[in-house]
């Protein structure tokens, strides 16, 4: 049974979580003043991916193989390598504000491609959909000078670039745990984004430029894998459906923080538009833990963001990949570890003196 302090600590929590995440876009402004997007998303998933790396191979999570599912998780980290280069990018032509809303749109574009694969129409889906592509349109539409379209278009490509990913993660064999999805998923996606890096030419701090370090150890040790880790924590303590708007915060977090340190303020139909966004977020959002509460899955048999987020496998929308983290890795250890010392055999004990 939840106690009011385990609550309250979970709510503190989730808080803390959000503060973490909503700043990375704070965080990776700062990486690009001496650093390449590339660059800066490679050394990014590179220091968040060691500690996980290290723990898949303590725990033998390389140890199954199945080569479709080996495919598809190939194929999701190219999309993971595409979310991170295009979003960072468009922190080069867009305002915070306006990049972190629109890569928010993650969820909204994971349900119109299973709207569209599935051919069913859900209302609050459909109201979603229309809603936050309405937003898009009004953002699109009236675009200011720190807004420019090529921005807004990597900022969108980013959005589209992690649904990709999302769905290509759900429709995985359910025998990869999610440590053994993102073990394979964050190295290979480093690989390719310093390749890409290099080929590009793109710019690698120097030690002294202190400021961009700084940025990318903030994105990867705070946003990544703290925000994320302690998402998962909270999650199960919390519900789905509060979790998963609460997710709604991060670009709200993002805009204040770039009014109060980049004295960036987004226009008013700017900021119009984002509420429209919002709200079709939120209802998408809705729809899918509520989709996940009634039915168990989805119609196309592959678990829904809601089910993702009550077994911790949630896929955040804007910044990194799954939730577990190292808190979820520990935990699983020892649940393992409990479970296989109460099914050892136990030796057979001396029969009671008669």
């Amino acid at each position: 049974m939840k106690t009011l302090r385990t609550t309250r600590g979970a709510l503190i929590l989730l808080g803390t979580a959000q503060l973490a995440i909503g700043a990375a876009a704070i965080f990776a402004r700062f990486a690009l003043t001496a650093c390449g997007p590339l660059s800066a998303s490679a050394l990014r998933l590179a220091i968040a991916s060691s500690p996980i790396v290290a723990i898949a191979f303590a725990r033998g999570a390389y140890a199954r193989y199945d080569r479709a599912t080996e495919r598809r998780l190939a194929l999701a980290s190219v999309a993971l390598a595409a979310h991170f280069a295009l979003w960072l990018t468009s922190l080069q032509f867009a305002s915070v504000a306006v990049s972190t809303l629109l890569v928010c749109t993650t969820p909204v574009f994971a349900e119109a491609w299973t709207v569209i694969r599935t051919r069913t129409w859900r209302p609050l889906a459909a109201a979603g959909i229309i809603t936050a592509l309405a937003g898009v349109a009004i953002i699109v539409g009236v675009p200011s000078r720190t807004d420019t379209p090529l921005g807004i278009a990597l900022a969108i490509g980013g959005a589209i670039a992690f649904a990709a990913y999302l769905l290509l993660v759900r429709a995985s064999d359910a025998r990869y745990t999610t440590l053994a999805v993102i073990a394979r998923t964050y190295p290979l996606a480093t690989v390719l984004l310093a390749l890409a890096a290099l080929a590009a030419h793109d710019r690698i701090p120097p030690l002294s430029a202190h400021l961009a370090w700084g940025g990318i150890l903030a994105m990867a040790l705070g946003s990544q894998l703290f925000g994320h880790s302690a998402l998962n924590a909270a999650v199960r303590s919390l519900s789905a459906t509060l979790v998963g708007v609460t997710t709604l915060l991060e670009p709200v977090i993002a805009a204040v923080a770039a009014a109060l340190v980049f004295g960036e303020r987004p226009a008013p139909f700017t900021a119009f538009g984002a509420l429209v966004i919002l709200t079709g977020i939120g209802l998408a959002i809705r729809d899918e833990t509520r989709t996940a509460g009634y039915t168990g899955t989805m119609h196309d048999d592959t678990p829904t963001i809601g089910e993702q987020m009550n077994r911790g496998l949630y896929l955040d929308p804007a910044f990194t990949v799954d939730k577990p983290g190292l808190i979820d890795a520990l935990e699983d250890e020892i649940d393992e570890t409990a479970e296989r010392a109460k099914n050892a055999p136990h030796p057979p004990q001396p029969d009671d003196a008669t």
